[in-house]
């Protein structure tokens, strides 16, 4: 049995009680400051900070939340992350986030200096717009590829 055929299999089993099976992957940035990367998802983005250590600031470590997508902050002192987009022009991001009501999120971001790419639609049928945060991590938002094409801008100016 090769590489490909025992993951299937295993992931066939994965109803079987006391079965493994992988929740979810979990984005971890590292940031200079913590605290003020928390505070920008949470103002910018809707977020909620669901913890932090330590108690007070200067936080080490923070995890962020909105509805079930999650991301982990970790300090690093003086931190600067490279910009890698020269390295691959048709695109990059750090994490992408399958978003329903992907448009209205947009149009709660539209014009300001954090998007990156404006939403639109893709070849594949989602509609996507990129944000670039403090620290320089790309996000994308994507989803609603049931949307017809107008239908996700309309939503995007209300």
């Amino acid at each position: 049995m090769d590489r490909s055929e025992s993951a299937r299999s295993r992931s066939r089993e994965s109803g079987a009680p006391g079965a493994i099976r992988v929740r979810s992957a979990v984005p971890t940035f590292l940031a200079a400051d913590v605290a003020a990367t928390a505070r920008w998802y949470v103002e910018r983005l809707g977020f909620c900070v669901a913890g932090h250590v330590p108690e007070r600031e200067p936080y080490v470590y923070a995890s962020l939340q909105r509805d079930e997508a999650e991301i982990m902050l970790l300090s690093l002192a003086d931190y600067r992350k490279p910009d890698s987009t020269s390295l691959r022009p048709s695109g990059i991001w750090d994490a992408y986030f399958r978003t329903q009501g992907v448009a209205s999120l947009y149009a709660a971001v539209r014009g300001e200096a954090l998007v990156r790419m404006p939403l639109r639609k893709q070849s594949y049928g989602d509609w996507e717009f990129e944000v670039r945060d403090p620290n320089g991590y790309v996000l994308t938002f994507g989803g609603d590829a049931h949307l017809p094409d107008g239908a996700a801008f309309s939503s995007a100016r209300e």
